[in-house]
């Protein structure tokens, strides 16, 4: 079955449903932990309060979202899955689905850098992209001269920062919910996000990537470089370019409908009403997106290490209530909140 999609700009159904996360106004709150995993995102929502009764949609593109309150505050919890391109969707759907500002926490893995166990924990204040540079020749030989093309196999990023007030809180509250005074938590870390697991992060396979050196000029790039994963720079970025004009709105079109899909959630319980609210302005240009993150060091590139299912279950359990006190106790100004009236979230 197809939807009608309006805007081939910006795709939504009759019903003002985004493209790929499937969602619509009075889904998603302001406050939101982002996540890579359905069973991560179930986790840390087996703590959010039982009424009104968390609800759940989950999109035909493989996108979760779970909805409801923790500590009497709204807060949704958006299983996304990897890498830029799904944590792109994400923030740029989201936005155009909620009134007000936005607090967004990415809670992820990550490898290690440096000299630290698995189970270890970094609130990242940074973050820089690592990417494959297509135009490079890789069927070079990777002996052969350096000075033999004038493109390098990577390109690496200048810093992008996590938004300081957002970052404090999740930092503050990281460090009074951790299980153990023996749990590492790294503070002053910088984090290198790459568009690849294997050849934009140095892994070694069959293929010739040119990458045997990577790690070394990651780390030789930035100082505090300590940590590699593959989304939290775009959500950095993203956050800290909507702060910056002209933007233009795009709630509503008058382009012709096209046919396409399917964009059909499936929810649990009731869907929103709020969507039918014209009076309700989303993706408000005066608004503020805020973005800080946790990660759990599930593999040290040092010592090839990798963290076991038990303590994964363990890391996640400790951080998710972290990060959701952090959040409740965020402050955001009751005139740039969604409105709760027909949310999922109205009690």
């Amino acid at each position: 079955m197809k939807d009608v999609l309006t805007n081939a700009n910006f795709p939504r159904t009759a019903d003002q449903r985004v493209y790929h996360l499937g969602l619509r106004a009075g889904e998603v709150a302001n406050r939101i932990i982002t996540v890579g995993s359905p069973s991560r995102a179930h986790r840390i929502a087996s703590i959010l309060d039982v009424k009104p009764k968390p609800f759940e949609l989950s999109s035909e593109r493989g996108f979760l979202t779970i909805t409801g309150r923790y500590k009497g505050v709204p807060i949704s919890i958006l299983s996304i899955g990897m890498g830029f391109p799904n944590m792109d969707f994400f923030v740029r759907e989201v936005r155009e689905c909620i009134a007000g500002d936005l607090a967004i926490v990415r809670i992820g893995s990550c490898g290690g850098l440096v000299d630290v166990p698995v189970g270890s924990v970094t609130v990242p204040k940074a973050c820089i992209a690592v990417a494959r540079n297509v135009d490079f020749d890789f069927g070079l030989d990777e002996n052969s001269d350096p000075q033999a093309t004038s493109n390098v196999p990577y390109t690496i990023s200048k810093p992008v920062n996590a938004d300081e007030q957002l970052h404090s809180a999740v930092l503050a509250s990281v460090q009074l919910n951790k299980i153990s005074s023996d749990v590492v938590v790294l503070d002053d870390a910088v984090n290198a996000s790459a568009d690849s697991f294997y050849s934009s992060q140095g892994r070694q396979t069959s293929f010739a990537d040119h990458n045997s050196d990577l790690i070394d000029k990651v780390i030789a790039s930035t100082p505090n470089v300590k940590t590699l994963e593959m989304e939290t720079h775009h959500l950095y970025h993203l956050a800290a370019i909507w702060a910056r004009p002209p933007r233009t709105s795009i709630a509503s079109s008058g382009a012709a409908p096209i046919s396409a899909g399917p964009v059909n959630p499936s929810t649990s319980p009731q869907l929103s009403s709020l969507s039918g609210n014209s009076s309700v302005r989303l993706a408000d240009p005066s608004s503020v997106i805020r973005a800080a993150a946790v990660q759990i060091i599930f593999a040290s590139r040092l010592t090839q290490d990798f963290i076991t299912p038990e303590a994964v279950g363990i890391a996640e359990e400790w951080t998710g209530k972290a990060v959701l006190d952090a959040l409740v106790g965020f402050h955001i100004d009751s005139k740039s909140l969604h409105p709760e009236e027909g949310s999922v979230w109205q009690i």
